[in-house]
């Protein structure tokens, strides 16, 4: 039986409204603190440290410091207001601290306080505030209410990245030893284990001779699922998530069939056996790269040519932006390849040249519309042309699919609206919080499907695949409604049994 929330999911109308103003709407909303043992395997202390304001602050001048974006974030805003309804938290829930200014200033006011000449002398005048114990209550409360998805920057006239502030805030926080744990502890598992699941290398073999069997009792082919393979050509890194969940494993499913088809020999690694990287989401560049390097050492201890990423948004951008930065340089791969490629690259590629086999009237059951993931669209590319990330999903699913159609053009591209369950939120104890963040995107998917008769939302991100399964029956729709791009690859496929 389904528990029955305790709140009531937002209504959708018309079109988007922005909410009338409710102070303290979310103001009892906040994730599970990290255990001791949490924090501690990340490097933190396992619970608030005696002096925590002096090291919060000397950590908060070490972070200006070290980073002149930062710096610039903090010294800029004008409070113009052109960022206030461009959050989907604030759209959902009317809270105005879920405005990005307004949660910037969280953090603004403190660096005032003790970083600028102003903020040391005339306080009040220029709104520089202490780090109390409230503001510290409010910095837990409300950068766990920020995605990190950076939309508001898109329409910054000033490019402050709200994102950058809600991750010092949060590397802050863990500096002092108040964490959050469903972060902290996936980040330990990934350490541990080389996956956020926590799952080990038997349990990760099993589950893959499991789906070569499925996979040839259905197309009666035998599609490999290769784990630690020495000298493949393709290292596939993929969000854990698709090696267990619907509709991730379809997915996976399908980027093995495309391999199998293309005559591509791949692998998976148990030491690296996960694409996403949570060190982003706390802002802390050192779990960030011990992370990262697992995959540079699986790639040497494997001999592979090339490492390609599956379908998980801020994993493709930690891959593509930071990588080699990271976990650098990978001159020992193919230099006929990018480090790394996306998984939608490579279908895209193959395509082109004719070497996969599809049927696009497998898929004429669905109808189907296509959401770009915040941290595909506004911080990564694909392929050589710039808006490839927009321009290279769409084209796979039109070649797998003939009934595509777009959501609205102010809620896709560059201005798309976050699922509602990134940055590190995908979790049950922010579920309110959550439901009340994906309603800008529920209300583009209900335009679109009044419209066409939409009968499929696809994705490349597994936080969106697992939030929208989440969030969809709030607002009317079927969990199953939201599908991997590549499974309406793998579905459009055509085999021979001898094939």
């Amino acid at each position: 039986m389904v528990k029955k929330a305790d709140f009531e999911a937002p209504v959708l109308g018309d079109y988007t409204e922005v909410p009338a103003v409710t102070p303290g709407a979310m103001q009892h909303s906040q994730p599970y603190v990290a255990k001791p043992a949490h924090n501690e395997a990340l490097g933190y202390p396992g619970e608030l440290v005696d002096n925590w304001q002096e090291v919060a602050v000397n950590k908060l001048g070490e972070l200006v410091k070290g980073s002149r974006a930062l710096r610039v974030y903090l010294d800029s805003c004008v409070k113009c207001g052109a960022c206030t309804d461009k959050c989907h938290y604030f759209l959902g829930t009317g809270d105005p601290n879920n405005m990005p200014v307004a949660r910037q200033d969280l953090l603004r006011s403190v660096y005032r306080r003790h970083y600028t000449v102003a903020g040391k002398y005339l306080p009040k005048l220029v709104g520089a505030k202490d780090l109390d114990e409230e503001m510290l209550d409010n910095w837990y409360k409300y950068f766990h209410q920020c995605s990190q998805c950076r939309r508001c920057s898109v329409y910054c006239p000033y490019g402050i990245d709200t994102a950058e502030v809600s991750m010092a805030a949060r590397e802050i926080m863990d500096t002092i030893g108040k964490g959050q744990k469903y972060c902290n502890e996936i980040i330990g598992k990934v350490h541990k284990l080389g996956n956020n699941l926590g799952l080990p290398e038997p349990a990760l073999a099993d589950t893959l001779e499991g789906l070569e069997e499925d996979v040839e009792e259905e197309i009666n082919v035998a599609v490999k699922f290769p784990l630690d393979v020495k000298g493949a050509e393709v290292l596939l890194v993929t969000p854990s998530a698709d090696f267990f969940a619907e509709p991730h494993i379809d997915g996976l499913i399908g980027y093995a069939k495309v391999f199998h088809q293309a005559g591509i020999s791949w692998t998976l690694s148990s030491h690296a056996s996960e694409a996403a990287n949570f060190g982003l989401f706390i802002g802390s560049v050192d779990n960030m790269q011990k992370v990262a390097m697992r995959i540079r050492e699986a790639a040497l201890e494997l001999g592979v040519k090339r490492i390609v990423f599956g379908e998980c948004g801020h994993a493709w951008r930690v891959g593509y932006s930071f990588l080699n930065t990271l976990a650098g340089p990978f001159d020992f791969l193919d230099s006929n390849y990018p480090v790394p490629q996306h998984i939608v690259e490579v279908t895209h590629d193959l395509i082109e040249q004719g070497r996969l086999k599809m049927d696009a009237s497998a898929n004429d059951d669905k109808r189907v519309t296509f959401h770009d993931s915040c941290n595909v669209a506004r911080a990564s590319r694909m392929g050589a042309k710039s808006g490839g990330q927009f321009s290279l999903p769409r084209d796979v699913i039109k070649a797998s699919c003939n009934h595509f159609f777009d959501m609205p053009a102010d809620t896709i591209g560059e201005a798309t609206f976050c699922c509602g369950g990134g940055g590190g939120l995908l979790t049950d104890d922010l579920v309110e919080l959550r439901v009340k963040g994906a309603k800008p995107r529920m209300q583009a998917l209900k335009d679109v499907h009044e419209q066409h008769r939409i009968t499929h939302m696809a994705a490349i991100c597994a936080i969106c695949k697992s939030q929208f399964s989440k969030v969809l029956p709030y607002y009317g729709f079927e969990m199953d409604q939201i599908i991997s791009v590549h499974q309406l690859v793998g579905d459009a496929l055509v085999f021979n049994s001898d094939s």
